[in-house]
């Protein structure tokens, strides 16, 4: 397997992986400092917070990769193939509307904080690296859009069913 494929198979995956771990090692860092030494920093709280957020951001790029957002599907079981991948194609253009609206008031934050050098309070870090979350989660959002679009319609053109991602109950 090539490693773009590879990549393009897991990239939420490790990160998720990543942040998840450097949330829950701080956190648990932070806890033993105050009840063994009584003493807390205040970066330890922020690495926590940035982590979450893009924990958050990410997390919601795997979703839309994997269907796996909350969705009210009792129609969807009355419906033919076809209508089926139709409506999937409609919410997916709706949503990747959606997504490019968001992304464009995102990197206006950003630019913004880029713009007056705003920094973190602990980390004395610019905030342009936490606030980057949310348009990369858009942007990997909007990837994983076009990639569903382009699946649905393979699905609609050969009358194949759709991918519907895993069901939580059933």
């Amino acid at each position: 397997m090539s490693i773009w494929k590879r990549i393009d198979q897991d990239a939420e995956r490790w990160l998720l992986l990543v942040f998840y771990v450097m949330l829950v090692a701080t956190m648990a860092i932070e806890v033993l400092r105050r009840e063994i030494f009584s003493y807390s920093s205040i970066w330890g709280e922020e690495i926590v917070r940035y982590s979450f957020i893009y924990l958050a951001w990410v997390g919601a790029a795997a979703a839309v990769k994997d269907r796996a957002h909350i969705r009210i599907d009792v129609v969807m079981h009355y419906l033919g193939p076809r209508a089926k991948a139709l409506l999937y194609i409609f919410g997916d253009i709706v949503m990747f509307g959606v997504a490019i609206i968001a992304l464009y008031w995102s990197l206006e934050t950003v630019h913004v904080s880029w713009k007056f050098g705003s920094v973190t309070h602990g980390l004395r870090i610019s905030n342009v690296w936490f606030l980057m979350a949310v348009p990369l989660g858009f942007a990997l959002m909007m990837w994983r859009l076009t990639q569903s679009l382009l699946r649905d319609l393979r699905s609609l053109r050969d009358g194949t069913p759709v991918y519907e991602g895993d069901k939580l109950f059933d």
